[in-house]
Order: structure tokens, then sequence, then C-alpha cells
């Protein structure tokens, strides 16, 4: 059934043949072939020795191939290529193909009118961090967007800072109807139970808060596909070393600042 020759002169070189096929389904077959051969050679055996009962090798062929097949057919091992679907037939085993991955329709909403919306992001790389973010109002206009190159030493930290300076440009424009809206789960929660802020961030952090309570302010998490103008802004921050401000969109946003703007949806594919 295998199509290839078969020298045993250890255990190892036994399990060594389940290496010889990388799809997995196949390879789970195998294993369940040599498992179940092993335990009826030994079954036989015992019931010779003790029970004085012969068992009939075409009988012991039987009960390894229907093992073998209710093992496949109730496993979720996954058959990538069709190359090896005789040995799986020959079982009578359901191949298994890679299922299409779940594909997710990501829009960034405009706020209700007087409210604004700032996206915000940040990135750490070994050598540098920065933040950004973009505030946009209810038409989906662009009022400012932000860069900033920082000393942060991890990503979340980065998404923190972006988050505070966000809080603070939103306070000295008084804008005080505000929608923060990020890709950052942790920093979502962080704001919601002011857990998980580092020591050095945590007094300018309470007191983005404190200017907080004098908004109306919700938070929201979105897939990094729909904060793409945000994202987008990583190269431009990374680039200058002082915090810097844009009233229209620089040319490295125009892109999916026009996808925002039209409604138009970023797709996320999610595997199973």
């Amino acid at each position: 059934m295998l199509n290839f020759p078969l020298h045993f002169s250890s255990i190892e070189d036994i399990w060594n043949t389940c290496n010889r096929f990388s799809n997995p389904q196949c390879k789970l077959l195998v294993n369940s072939t040599i498992i179940n051969i092993l335990n009826s050679i030994w079954y036989a055996r015992n019931q010779q020795r003790f029970e004085n009962k012969k068992i009939h090798w075409k009988s012991s062929i039987s009960s390894i191939i229907s093992s073998v097949t209710i093992a496949g057919n109730n496993s979720k091992a996954i058959s990538l290529s069709m190359s090896d679907f005789s040995l799986l037939k020959k079982f009578d085993i359901t191949l298994h193909p890679p299922r299409a991955p779940k594909i997710i329709e990501v829009i960034c909403h405009p706020p209700m009118d007087p409210w604004i919306k700032c996206n915000t992001d940040g990135c750490s790389t070994e050598s540098a961090a920065s933040s950004r973010g973009i505030f946009r109002n209810a038409n989906f206009e662009m009022l400012l967007c932000f860069a900033e190159k920082l000393d942060s030493e991890n990503a979340f930290q980065a998404e923190i800072m972006g988050t505070m300076r966000a809080i603070e440009v939103a306070f000295l424009n008084n804008w005080r109807h505000l929608w923060l809206e990020m890709d950052y789960a942790m920093v979502v929660h962080a704001l919601k139970s002011n857990t998980s802020i580092p020591c050095k961030l945590r007094n300018r952090w309470f007191n983005c808060k404190q200017l907080l309570g004098t908004m109306n302010f919700i938070v929201s998490h979105i897939y990094r596909e729909g904060n793409q103008c945000a994202d987008d802004l990583a190269n431009i921050g990374l680039n200058f070393d002082q915090f810097t401000m844009w009233d229209s969109p620089p040319p490295t946003i125009h892109y999916a600042f026009g996808k925002n703007k039209l409604g138009w949806p970023n797709f996320r594919f999610v595997p199973f």
C-alpha cells in the first residue's frame, strides 16, 4: 500500500517510516497502522499463550484496517495534497482538505457630530520606536495628524505613548467629545481599567486620565487592517526626531485616507 520497500532492523526504523510523509493525514494513517499492528501482534500472542486461542492472521488484518479507518476518519489531520489520495482511499478514509480562511470585512467608521475620532498606533523596532495618530470629524475630514519618534522599549509602550499624545492634543484643541480607536487590544483594556501601565509612564498616564475626566470619551478596538491611516504614518514618525503635526494628509497616507473617506472596506484573513 505504501509503494516503497520496508527494511526494519529496529523499532526506530519502523517509526522513521512516518517521516517519509509530509501529508499530515497520511502520517497519522501510518502512525495508526504501526500502533495497531503492534497491538494486534501483542493481543494474538497473549491469546495463544494464556487463553490457548489462535487468532487467524486475516482476522488481525481486518481488525487493523478497521481501527485505522476509524482513527483516520475521526481525526482532524489535514490532507495538504492529492498525491496520497490513493493511500487514504485504500483505508476508506475521507480526505480533510485545508479549509479556506475566514474573511472579515473591516471598515473604519466616521464619528457622529460633534465627536472627533482619533486612530492611534505605535511600533517598536530594535533601533527605534514611534507613535502616531490621525484626528477626523464626522465627515471623515482630517483635522490633523501627528507622528513622534520615541525612546520606547517595546510596542506596548509605544502604543501607550501614542494614546497619551492623542489625549493631550485633543485637550489642547478643545475637542471635548473624543473617540479613540486603536488596533492594540491591551491599550483598550488599560484605558478601561488602568492596569499594566509601565511605572515610568504612570504619572503622565494619570494626568491624561484626568484630562479625559473633562471630556465625553469612548475607546474601541479595530483590526489593524482598519487602522491603516495611523499605521502608514510609521515611517514618518521614525524619520523625524521630534513631535510633528500636519493639518493636511501627508502623501504616505493619501491612499488609505481616501479609502476610509469613501467607506471602502479592508479585509482580514483569519486561518481556521
